[in-house]
């Protein structure tokens, strides 16, 4: 480390190899908002591996937060499986400005929406785009889009820890990640890489959601563990984060996200993850 006499507090003209350098370098690499966009706190919900629910989650925090009245958006930064504007039923063309930027597609609710499946003229056709401009795009998303006001941007984002949740990251003013996670123990061992990486780029970890945690019996109200007894506490606690929640395998979530109703959900099941987030305002 440097001696902190020799730094001259202008990263530009100092030698000095200190922290404030390294920040400095971490902070450049971030894009500007669009000119017209005013995001206050962006949250991206990340995962080990697909198929543990993550645009679920991503849906019913963005779907509560705007039932406590925030303004809200969904980035969906999960450009070759994007599943967030069937969850919420929005179809149609997206606009664009004078100044060419991107109008966000609104849901019923009033949550702004930008998502590949928007510009595309068949849902299904599906994106073969190479890394590079799949990152491009999720940037762009960030950079060409008119986003307005908004108090809670949540990003949905692809399994892994490759491209773009580097870009997503690196890009974007994160201010804190939801890990998803299901009880079984492969995937809780996943996302302990989704928790080191963003540890690596210093992103505060808010905490932990697990789904599918267990099925309720209609009969007896009993809580069935169909994939075991859960660990995420014992994990939780290894890892030094929260646990925000538990949502258990219900059949009327999935039918409100198929059939485009996913803001119809009814549940306290993410309450306390909807607390930490209204705790960064």
């Amino acid at each position: 480390m440097a001696d902190s006499n020799s730094c001259t507090h202008d990263c530009s003209t100092c030698s000095a190899n200190c922290s404030s350098r390294e920040n400095a370098k971490t902070d450049s690499l971030q894009a500007p908002q669009n000119e017209w966009s005013n995001v206050k706190h962006v949250i991206a919900v990340i995962s080990g591996k697909g198929g543990v629910g993550k645009s679920m989650v991503t849906s019913m925090l963005a779907t509560l937060m705007r039932r406590r009245e925030y303004k809200t958006a969904i980035l969906d930064a999960d450009v070759t499986g994007p599943s967030i504007p069937k969850a919420f039923g929005v179809r149609g063309e997206v606009f664009g400005t004078e100044n060419g930027s991107m109008l966000p597609l609104m849901t019923k609710t009033g949550i702004e929406l930008m998502s590949v499946n928007l510009l595309l003229d068949d849902e299904t056709t599906p994106v073969i785009w190479r890394g590079s401009l799949i990152s491009g795009t999720v940037k762009q998303f960030w950079t060409d889009v008119a986003w307005n006001e908004v108090d809670y941007m949540f990003v949905d984002m692809p399994p892994g820890t490759g491209d773009v949740p580097l870009t997503v990251f690196q890009s974007l003013p994160v201010s804190g990640v939801i890990l998803v996670t299901s009880p079984q123990e492969l995937v809780s061992m996943i996302v302990e890489k989704s928790v080191r990486m963003a540890q690596m780029m210093n992103i505060p970890i808010l905490g932990i959601v697990e789904n599918m945690s267990y099925v309720k019996c209609p009969d007896c109200g009993r809580e069935i563990r169909i994939f075991g007894e859960s660990r995420i506490e014992e994990n939780a606690t290894r890892l030094g984060i929260p646990v925000l929640g538990r949502i258990p395998m219900d059949p009327s979530l999935a039918r409100n996200a198929d059939q485009g109703l996913i803001e119809l959900f009814e549940g306290d099941y993410l309450d306390v993850a909807a607390d930490r987030i209204e705790s960064l305002s």
